[in-house]
């Protein structure tokens, strides 16, 4: 057995990590950025090394740094957690030719299923059936551009070395063809360092599905059963659940049996994904299921897979990478109830899901017990960086029946303080909300179809506002309790009060009663309210200054810290309302910044390569004259 583990990670996964290897008596050792240094995981290891600067290509994809690392700490095996460098053949090559053992498949496994051309087409000769497409080696512009026509419209541009949504555009009509293949391209270089693509075509009611194998070294392989994951925003997973609502028996058996089949082509060894897109048209059927990819290593959604089958397949991942068997044979395992995750991340549903930076003055899940589960790599106080993925936590529940669990995870997400950095969680609670979810029969187009209708109100609802006045006019004081509230008389009640919530004075009515069943609790002159996901920070009405003026009309401002990657334009061109001026990418997503009206360009201060700070103005568009 592995006696001292390496986590060539961060965040959540490494403390998920580390929580399994102290379970089974592994020593643990943590690798951090500068960036990190105080982070929960860092913390949680007995051991910690730092590993360099806080952009991940100087720390964390440093594989020489990490393995290193192994050596002065004498770990003797490394595990890769997910992203990064965990579906990295040479990484993983590197760690063996170093002596020390991989936690995770063969390097010639991550090899066959790393490039999805070459994947899809040893999944053909395996039997395994595949979506429709192209994924030949002619990458011109010409060829691809035939190659879609062929295929019909819509297609899907995917990254052959992509994953977890990115370098994939969906492509509706030959005019807009060319920009999204070079988008797609270039993101696919800067992510992966592989701009090569491959075509398929764009299932029209597709629900994504996918099944968790495992293999040992003695040639076994299972599957865990499968998950849906189709509830996704631009192609990054929002809720998962397993099983998958609407699956029969016979279904699962054939796509659960193809999984199988897949891992055995390549001659798989520990965790892995089988993902599968299905035309959902006509419900879930085996003769419209297609293989998409491989993922070779943990995935984020693992924990719905472990709560029904009540296997930690952390261990299962640490038992087999020893040389141990895999602990149970298939006819041993089978589903038990429901299970349903959540990722909560710090991104600003009001603002286009604009990623969120800052410290967590407020995090505190209340909801506990039986059948609740939470993953991650925070803690409060702890500080969002805009350096690495913006997930702050994954909220899991389970239970007895799919309609339980849905409730139950309503319930641990709208008691969940998260304050003042921006963040999902009411943005979730509205998609278990909706009814098309509730129903099962939900499509990867679910959220953009709802559109605004699951943004959250950016303003505290009246019931916010009243509980708030409640909290603070001073005639009684809140003490949390388990099932609520109590309270002390202190002072004469007022009838009404002046709150603040950033947005100017409101008079507000004071409730005779306690107007409501939210969290609240009572911070100087600050009340904190948390409803369906929600958390307003309320005070009480202090006069102040105007502060400093907002950017004039037609500047062009930053919305967070990150590195420009694309210049449009130069100084002094005339540019049309909604043209493309500059690309700025952070924590790991593109935004395009485009002209607010007709005009021209003028004050240019950035250039291609350029950092720049949250509220900079990279240059303005004066208006266009008559």
């Amino acid at each position: 057995m592995i006696q001292k583990l390496l986590i060539a990670n961060r965040g959540e996964i490494a403390c998920r990590i580390i929580r399994t290897a102290r379970a089974m008596g592994i020593a643990t050792v943590a690798v951090y950025s500068d960036a990190d240094a105080k982070a929960l995981h860092v913390r949680s290891a007995d051991e910690a090394v730092h590993i360099g600067p806080s952009p991940a290509a100087e720390s964390y994809l440093v594989g020489a740094k990490i393995i290193a690392a192994a050596k002065q700490t004498g770990a003797d095996a490394i595990h890769p957690g997910y992203g990064f460098l965990s579906e990295n053949s040479d990484f993983a090559q590197a760690v063996l030719d170093a002596g020390l053992i991989w936690v995770g498949p063969k390097p010639s496994s991550i090899r066959a299923m790393g490039l999805k051309d070459a994947a899809k087409q040893l999944m053909r000769s395996a039997g395994v059936p595949v979506t429709p497409g192209y994924d030949g080696s002619d990458q011109s512009v010409e060829r691809l551009t035939a190659e879609a026509e062929a295929i019909g419209y819509p297609v899907l541009i995917k990254a052959v070395a992509g994953g977890g949504g990115k370098g994939m555009r969906k492509v509706d009509a030959p005019a807009d063809f060319a920009a999204s293949l070079e988008s797609c391209r270039r993101e696919a270089k800067a992510s992966f360092g592989n701009d090569e693509v491959l075509l398929e075509k764009w299932i029209t009611s597709p629900r994504h599905i996918e099944v968790q194998v495992f293999g040992d070294a003695h040639g076994n392989v299972v599957h865990l059963f499968e998950r849906d994951c189709s509830l996704q925003r631009r192609h990054q997973k929002v809720i998962e659940e397993a099983p998958a609502p609407g699956m029969d028996e016979a279904t699962r058996e054939a796509i659960c049996a193809a999984a199988v089949r897949a891992a055995k082509a390549v001659d798989y060894e520990g965790a892995g994904t089988i993902e599968f897109i299905a035309d959902a048209s006509e419900g879930l059927r085996a003769d419209r299921i297609f293989f998409m990819e491989m993922n070779t290593r943990l995935q984020v959604e693992h924990p719905v897979t472990e709560e029904i089958t009540g296997v930690d397949l952390v261990e299962w991942q640490l038992r087999v990478a020893s040389g141990e068997v895999l602990p149970k044979r298939q006819d041993e395992l089978s589903i038990n109830g429901w299970a349903i995750e959540a990722r909560i991340y710090a991104e600003d549903p009001a603002k286009g899901f604009l990623p969120s930076i800052g410290r967590l003055d407020r995090f505190d899940f209340h909801a506990s017990g039986g059948g609740v589960r939470f993953d991650t790599g925070v803690e409060q106080g702890s500080d969002i960086s805009p350096f690495y993925d913006p997930m702050i936590a994954k909220a899991i529940a389970h239970s007895e029946t799919r309609e339980l669990a849905i409730g139950k995870l309503r319930h641990i997400l709208s008691e969940t303080e998260i304050y003042p950095v921006k963040n999902n969680a009411g943005f979730v609670v509205a998609l278990l909300d909706d009814e098309t979810f509730q129903d099962g029969d939900m499509t990867t187009g679910l959220i953009a179809a709802r559109g605004d209708a699951l943004i959250p109100d950016e303003h505290p609802s009246q019931t916010h506002l009243e509980t708030a006045a409640y909290v603070l006019s001073g005639s009684e004081t809140p003490t949390k309790t388990v099932g609520g509230f109590g309270f002390r008389l202190n002072a004469t009640p007022q009838r009404a009060i002046t709150l603040d919530w950033g947005a100017g004075p409101q008079v507000v009515d004071i409730p005779e009663r306690w107007p409501s069943e939210l969290y609240a609790d009572h911070e100087g002159d600050a009340a904190i309210i948390t409803e369906a996901g929600r958390t307003h920070r309320i005070t009480l009405y202090q006069a102040r200054g105007t502060g400093q003026a907002s950017a004039a009309d037609g500047a062009i401002i930053a919305p967070m810290p990150g590195k420009v990657i694309a210049v449009d334009v130069s100084e002094g061109q005339a540019v049309t309302a909604g043209q493309r001026l500059l690309v700025l990418e952070a924590m790991k997503m593109e935004h395009a910044l485009t002209a607010p009206f007709d005009g021209t360009v003028s004050g240019l201060t950035v250039e291609q390569g350029s950092q720049v700070q949250v509220e900079a103005v990279l240059c303005v568009v004066e208006p266009a004259t008559e």
